[in-house]
């Protein structure tokens, strides 16, 4: 009875079947990568250009503007409430005010050491030099200052939106648009709010963590047609700027991965080692995540399993983890907010040929220190970029020149992200004396999800929902006599 249930199984499998890994998100964005570069060289052949594209080059066009259009729609709703879970979340811990300025410290004490990296380099290897591309137009632009940025800080109306009409032939065209650090300082503010007003903003909590859920697991789903879009972005990039562009972006692709690297293998492992921890159980307890961001290429998207090995792995108390993993994943951005727009910036100067001074620098670093909150976790380098380029007063036309390489530089980009997401955590529970440092030195197995009995995958799960009840809920156990020992 048995044999007969089971034979008519493998019969339903004959025929041909795609191997295992060809079904992988990784081989699926580089082989979006391939399709989108021969499309977009036969369109540029076939005589699109970027003022008369043709159909194939219209159509390029369309899947990556539209693509780009799917993630700026989940911006300002993910921003505001991750920020203000993340807030929320510090109920649970009783110094949390202690730990939430020391997250924030480190945060920018590694946003500065990146964004420095990425300066000396962009000063160093010139990637912006010698593109042999020419310009149609000189650049004509404003100088930016600090007010102009300061400024910009402070929310012109609730949702942080504005709107630009222009008239062409008679006709009136309406764009609205969102200022990310504005968003980001009323959620700040929302969730300070709540905090202080107690028992009768639980309902408002419950349902912002709630929509959070939501909100990620929609964010998931435009990540999982990252390849359809990468076919356009980079289709779109090559019709118009041509092979030769996207050749010239070598040096510019080499010294952001150097200073990737350098971030990676050098910042962070002496960080760890200047706390008394182990750098290789560092590396083996955060790799599942990173390994996830460089597929992904989202922060949002690895968020659950960073928090995930975040605890489980480097022995981060869950109270503090659910506090700090989430702000993390919205500011927390040494390769989209440091490494890229300092190398990025410089780049697009020396490309217009125009000469960066003293005070130009200094804002570079002061912008992704205080504007990484503007990356959101998902293409937000782009969005970074555009606010370091427009503090700068430098023009933006090379933001979509770079856009052409973009996908091979963000699964860099996040995989360093993440990293660093779950090193400041681990750093601040190391000097605050709530680190579980047996379970940080414990032998891994690979699987950040085992010994999962209590936590289902109900709670916290890969495809990037997060259970507000799970994460908000305080530490139990050893984590609960952790925190004790921390306040005595």
């Amino acid at each position: 009875m048995t044999t007969q249930t089971s034979t008519p199984a493998p019969a339903g499998k004959t025929g041909f079947q795609l191997p295992k890994w060809a079904g992988s998100f990784g081989f699926q964005i580089i082989a979006a990568l391939i399709v989108g570069l021969g499309l977009g060289l036969l369109a540029k052949y076939t005589g699109s250009t970027k003022a008369n594209p043709n159909a194939l080059g219209t159509t390029l066009q369309t899947i990556g503007s539209s693509y780009v259009s799917l993630l700026q729609t989940a911006v300002v709703p993910l921003i505001f409430t991750a920020v203000v879970s993340s807030i929320s979340n510090l109920r649970a811990v009783s110094n949390a005010a202690r730990l939430a300025w020391n997250t924030l410290l480190w945060f920018a004490i590694t946003s500065l050491i990146a964004v420095l990296i990425g300066i000396g380099l962009g000063v160093l290897l010139q990637p912006g030099a010698g593109t042999g591309i020419n310009q149609e137009a000189k650049y004509a632009g404003k100088s930016g200052d600090w007010w102009a940025f300061l400024t910009g800080l402070f929310p012109k109306n609730f949702l942080g939106l504005g709107a630009t009409t222009t008239v062409t032939d008679g006709v009136a065209t309406t764009a609205v648009s969102f200022n990310v650090l504005q968003i980001l300082v009323i959620a700040i503010a929302v969730g300070i709010a709540a905090l202080k007003v107690g028992k009768a903003a639980e309902p408002f909590l419950a349902l912002n963590a709630s929509a959070l859920a939501v909100i990620q697991k929609v964010l998931w789903w435009i990540i999982r047609i990252a390849p359809l879009g990468t076919v356009g972005l980079i289709g779109n990039a090559v019709a118009v700027y041509g092979w030769d562009t996207i050749g010239s972006l070598g040096k510019f692709t080499v010294a952001i991965y150097i200073g990737l690297a350098l971030v990676l293998f050098v910042v962070y492992p002496a960080l760890i080692r200047s706390h008394g921890l182990s750098v290789r159980q560092y590396f083996s307890g955060v790799w599942p995540a990173v390994q996830l961001a460089f597929v992904s290429r989202s922060s949002i998207g690895t968020l659950p399993l960073t928090q995930r090995v975040t605890e489980r792995s480097l022995g981060v108390p869950r109270a503090y983890a659910s506090f700090a993993v989430p702000l993390g994943a919205t500011t927390k951005m040494d390769g989209c907010a440091a490494i890229y727009p300092a190398v990025a910036a410089i780049f697009v100067a020396q490309f217009f040929g125009i000469q960066l001074d003293f005070t130009q620098y200094l804002l570079i670093a002061m912008v992704s220190v205080l504007g990484s909150a503007a990356t959101a976790g998902t293409t937000g380098a782009v969005v970074m970029l555009t606010l370091t380029l427009s503090t700068l007063g430098l023009p933006l036309a090379g933001v979509g020149l770079l856009l052409a390489i973009d996908p091979i530089l963000d699964m860099g980009r996040t995989a360093v992200n993440v990293a660093g997401q779950a090193l400041i955590p681990a750093i601040v529970a190391k000097r605050q004396g709530i680190l579980d440092e047996t379970l940080y030195n414990a032998p891994r197995n690979g699987d950040p999800f085992s010994e999962d009995s209590e936590d289902s995958d109900d709670s916290n799960d890969v495809d990037g929902t997060v259970d507000p009840s799970a994460a908000a809920a305080p530490a139990a156990g050893r984590e609960e006599r952790d925190l004790a020992d921390a306040r005595a």
